[in-house]
Parts: structure tokens; C-alpha cells; sequence
């Protein structure tokens, strides 16, 4: 089963990323594409009705990751596989230094 988040830019749900079988999607939310003057959530991700498609998990999103003590307490703390990038991004990217934040589908809001 494919597992799913929810890519949030400041605190606008801004869309959708998915790790299938065949790599991994990213898609804006239409409601954020349609909204005042949305902001794409990087350069490399421009807005865009397209779906991105990726064999390996969006640099952009892999970027987010933290490293050193914070990935160390996500691998001790929480038995994260150091390995999973999408399980790290799920559960240590949701208060990011930047714009962009990620939550795992099954919450229904953030805050």
C-alpha cells in the first residue's frame, strides 16, 4: 500500500506526496493552485497542474531530512529506519526551519 503525506507550505495545504511502487508523486492541491498567488514549495517543484513523477524520493523533500543528532534521536527514540527516507520525513519533518512542512495522511490537521 502506498504510503502518503501531506506537504503544507506555511500553513497552507499546498499538496500531496506518494511513495508507490514506481518511485514517488508529488501533486498541488487544486484549492492551493487555485488560491491567491500560491508559492511553489521549491524551484525545483514549480506550480504546476502536472504531477511530478520520481524513481528516488524529491531531493527537495530528501533535503528536508535532518541529520546528525536530530536523525539520531529519530533512529534511537522512535526505531526509525535510517534507510526509510520517506518514515524520516513522515515523523521529522513536521516542524521544519523553512516553509515547508509534512504530515502523514491519516492526521487530519496540523498545529
Amino acid at each position: 500500500m502506498a504510503r502518503q503525506a501531506k506537504i503544507y507550505f506555511q500553513d497552507k495545504l499546498a499538496g500531496y506526496l506518494v511513495e508507490g511502487d514506481n518511485g514517488y508523486l508529488f501533486n498541488y492541491d487544486p484549492v492551493y493552485l487555485e488560491s491567491n498567488n500560491p508559492k511553489p514549495i521549491s524551484l525545483t517543484i514549480p506550480i504546476s497542474k502536472h504531477i511530478y513523477h520520481s524513481k528516488v524520493l524529491f531531493p527537495f523533500f530528501d533535503g528536508l531530512i535532518p541529520e546528525g543528532w536530530l536523525l539520531n534521536i529519530g533512529e534511537k527514540h522512535w526505531k526509525l529506519n535510517p534507510r526509510d527516507r520517506f518514515e524520516l520525513l513522515l515523523n521529522l519533518c513536521r516542524d521544519t526551519i523553512g516553509a515547508v512542512s509534512v504530515y502523514p495522511m491519516e492526521e487530519k490537521n496540523h498545529g
